[in-house]
């Protein structure tokens, strides 16, 4: 417990796994003392420390959504949680972009090759063409899966 404990608070305090294993060995007095290696540091915190914090995450996204509808009720948004909170999908589009949409959406195109790999969602921009020939942004999606529900 004291182990888990020290991992995540250093990780908390933004130390480095490397260093926080440095001071593991320094405390015992050798490598040879610790029954880990830092690659189970590393693995401790992706597995349950960063997973908190995916959780928590999601949900400080869905405030941040619920905030922009706040400040512009023309701002739209919809999501749809798992079961463990997390987020299966989001799709949220500000006022400009809708406006830009009505004028500009004649020709969507819709891109889907962003994939964050801290969280596993792949990153949605909808996209038309204004009367520039520029790109113009009219939304942006997040998704956990690129199945055939998801995209409807």
């Amino acid at each position: 417990m004291h182990v888990r404990r020290t991992i995540e608070n250093n990780e908390e305090a933004e130390i480095r796994p490397s260093k926080t294993y440095q001071s593991f060995i320094a405390a015992v007095g050798g490598h040879r003392e610790l029954s880990f290696i830092e690659k189970n540091v590393r693995n401790y915190i992706m597995r349950e420390v960063q997973n908190i914090s995916k959780l928590e995450d999601a949900k400080e996204f869905e405030k941040y959504l619920l905030r922009m509808k706040e400040k512009n009720p023309n701002f739209f948004f919809e999501h749809e949680l798992e079961v463990d909170q997390s987020i299966k999908i989001a799709f949220w589009a500000d006022a400009r972009s809708r406006v830009a949409c009505e004028y500009f959406g004649d020709v969507i195109s819709f891109n889907t090759t962003y994939n964050t790999n801290m969280y596993n969602l792949v990153f949605d921009s909808f996209v038309g063409v204004n009367h520039h020939g520029r790109s113009t942004l009219l939304g942006c999606a997040l998704m956990k899966n690129e199945d055939i529900q998801s995209f409807k």
